[in-house]
């Protein structure tokens, strides 16, 4: 296949073009610097600039662009930057798409859980509405954006991502250091849910939906959704340390500000489209999740 990717510099768009390429897929990339090989094209969203030519040919295009939520306080203007950095590439793509005699007949649009808001012990599916939070709306107007490509024709997934777990960094970044020195514990209260998956499971349920006939979201979590005590609780015994040091819910407040009642916020979503379409996990519960995250 021919695809195109776009932000393919953070944990997620890293694995999945070398996951690609191991297959024999065409790659291009998307970057906001001059083109330095064959494979990259420009393009600017916050300029609306992008050459419609770069999207001809290919047979999707994958998109997980967007600031990092959790790279700085979340200040108005780094409020405005989160949202508008979704609504751009996702809403340019789609724009373009829309505007090709012979556009690519999918766009797999990375979204996240977030859309869910904070919502304790209820079970969300992708037929659940959206919540009240910042990220909630965050999230709503990201997936409007894509809506010139899905008007066009364009089968349209938007992939809401859960809480990644990988050795390499994502949600365990800060975290796994200091369980392996047997100085971590649970945030907060613990009892918020935690929609994990594995990096290596995202990235083959990515190339499962490149596929697979699956419209609108798609729930991108384990099938095995658990507590922030207990996912915390299985990383420190596959790591065969203890876990007694929690961080207090107004630790998390000071040092994140209002980001913190995101990191407490609970959602605990289910895979239905994703199993519906018969994608099979390698990681489908938390021992062996936590198993492969901490072998690295």
């Amino acid at each position: 296949m021919d695809i195109v990717v776009a932000g393919s510099h953070g944990l997620i768009g890293t694995e999945l073009l070398e996951r690609l390429r191991e297959r024999g897929d065409t790659v291009r990339r998307l970057v906001r610097r001059p083109p330095q090989a064959a494979h990259e094209v420009f393009w600017d969203p916050d300029e609306d600039a992008l050459d419609p030519h770069a999207l001809e040919g290919a047979d999707a295009v994958v998109n997980f662009a967007g600031a990092g939520v959790g790279d700085h306080r979340w200040t108005t203007e780094y409020k405005r930057t989160i949202l508008e950095s979704r609504t751009r590439t996702a809403g340019l793509l789609a724009r373009t798409l829309a505007h090709l005699d012979a556009p690519p007949p999918v766009l797999l649009q990375g979204t996240a859980v977030g859309y869910y808001g904070d919502r304790g012990a209820e079970v969300l599916t992708e037929t659940s509405g959206p919540g009240t939070t910042f990220l909630a709306r965050v999230v709503t107007e990201w997936e409007a954006a894509t809506a010139p490509a899905q008007d066009a024709g364009v089968r349209v997934a938007h992939l809401r991502t859960g809480i990644v777990l990988s050795p390499d960094g994502g949600a365990l970044a800060r975290m796994l250091p200091l369980l392996r020195l047997g100085v971590g514990g649970r945030l907060g209260s613990g009892t918020q849910y935690w929609s994990w998956i594995t990096l290596r499971d995202h990235v083959s349920a990515v190339l499962h939906l490149l596929d697979a006939d699956v419209h609108g979201p798609v729930n991108l979590t384990g099938p095995a959704p658990a507590t922030n005590a207990e996912v915390t609780r299985a990383l420190a015994q596959a790591l065969h340390r203890p876990a007694a040091l929690p961080v207090p819910s107004v630790a998390l407040k000071v040092v994140l500000g209002e980001f913190a009642s995101d990191v407490l916020g609970s959602q605990r979503a289910l895979p239905r489209v994703l199993e519906a379409s018969g994608f099979t996990f390698e990681h489908d519960d938390l021992e062996s999740a936590a198993r492969w995250v901490t072998s690295g």
